[in-house]
């Protein structure tokens, strides 16, 4: 090679380098060189609303619209027949809300004709109403129509997608649906609601931290414990059962066993430490520290995955298990499958899948329990026998 044409060489390698990093520098590019969409720039979208219990008995209720105005209305008094309006963040899927008493659910309920089991709909509201109204769930106004009949839904609603709070009022809406027609909505918290509340924001679309910016307070206030859906949340539980089924967002392995722990008990010191930070949860008790750690029911992730770092459930530590909560089956969320799936000779089900990757191909996104039968739904109905 000549030195000329080693010069050159360089030199281009130099230039690319140098440009590269200016794009890097300026926020064109990614690191995979591509170019980046800039979600700052797009900043507010229809967002909310967010109702706020002040300390002098007033309500402050704060929306966003489609073209990313807030209203930021105080009530000294709520009127009577005060409803929200909550649509997507791009002005779709109009729906209503009427507050209601909200207080903990039962931990264990009886099987009726048919479960729709979901998990992590991560801020992806139209993903949850293609799933919901292609298997008779929800009908076209959004409105219940499953009869009695429970809904599950396995934790994670927060972050990634752009529509947290609509997807929350609308599992709060058919709740109160869904019990004056006989039937049951169920939502167990996942690790994404304690992270947000916490202020780990590392998934949390850019929209929400530029609107907290705006409203001058952290982001976890919009779902504090004065809060409307904050009230809510802070009432979830973290396990369940339904008939011979025990639903858990992420698993529960033999260091969980070893504590003996009730379903009420768990669901319960979960409660206590939701609206804590880090710290906080750390130095509330060793139990707490436990639960919300990386062997607790939300993060434990032996039950799906054979690696060791995950310390992988044994099956006779499984069996152990499932004879103390007398459940034949424990589905699970928090993992995401390429389809749903099942573990242990189908005693562990798991039904996190990519929801707009599935929704696209067509695959597997939910679980329909039909008597004793168990099926694979997708977003028109069912696909298979599991």
């Amino acid at each position: 090679m000549t030195s000329k044409t080693s010069f050159m060489k360089y030199f281009l390698i130099a230039f690319t380098l140098m440009f590269i990093s200016s794009g890097l520098n300026a926020g064109t590019f990614g690191s995979d060189g591509k170019k980046k969409d800039k979600e700052k720039k797009e900043e507010l979208s229809a967002d909310g609303p967010y109702v706020l219990y002040q300390p002098d008995g007033k309500t402050r209720v704060i929306s966003v619209d489609k073209k990313g105005k807030i209203t930021d209305t105080t009530y000294v008094a709520l009127p009577e027949d005060f409803t929200l309006h909550v649509v997507d963040h791009k002005g779709r899927f109009p729906f209503d809300v009427k507050l209601h008493p909200v207080k903990r659910p039962d931990w264990q309920y009886r099987q009726p004709e048919k479960v729709f089991v979901m998990s992590d709909p991560h801020g992806r509201l139209d993903c949850v109403i293609s799933l919901l109204q292609g298997n008779g769930v929800i009908d076209k106004n959004y409105n219940w129509s499953f009869g009695s009949n429970h809904l599950m839904v396995i934790g994670d609603i927060f972050d990634r997608g752009k529509d947290v709070p609509q997807i929350f009022w609308l599992f709060y809406k058919l709740e109160d649906e869904a019990a004056k027609a006989g039937g049951t909505v169920s939502f167990l918290l996942g690790n994404h609601e304690p992270l947000v509340l916490a202020n780990d924001l590392r998934y949390t679309k850019d929209k929400y931290k530029v609107l907290a910016q705006k409203l001058n307070m952290n982001y976890p206030k919009l779902f504090g414990p004065d809060t409307e859906l904050g009230k809510w949340l802070g009432t979830r539980n973290t396990m369940q059962t339904i008939g011979s089924d025990l639903y858990v967002h992420a698993g529960l392995g033999k260091n969980f066993y070893d504590r003996n722990l009730s379903i009420p008990t768990v669901n319960e010191e979960m409660s206590k430490a939701l609206f804590m930070n880090k710290k906080e949860r750390r130095a509330l008790s060793p139990l707490t520290a436990f639960l919300y750690g990386n062997d607790g029911p939300i993060w434990y992730r032996g039950l799906v995955r054979t690696d060791a770092k995950y310390y992988p459930m044994a099956q006779d530590s499984l069996q152990m298990v499932m004879e103390r909560y007398q459940a034949k089956h424990i589905i699970v969320g928090h993992t995401i499958f390429k389809d749903i799936s099942t573990f242990y000779d189908g005693k562990v089900i798991g039904v996190n899948v990519d929801n707009k990757e599935n929704q696209k191909k067509k695959r597997g996104r939910a679980l329909l329990i039909d008597k004793d039968t168990y099926f694979v739904v997708g977003d028109k109905g069912v696909l298979r026998k599991l």
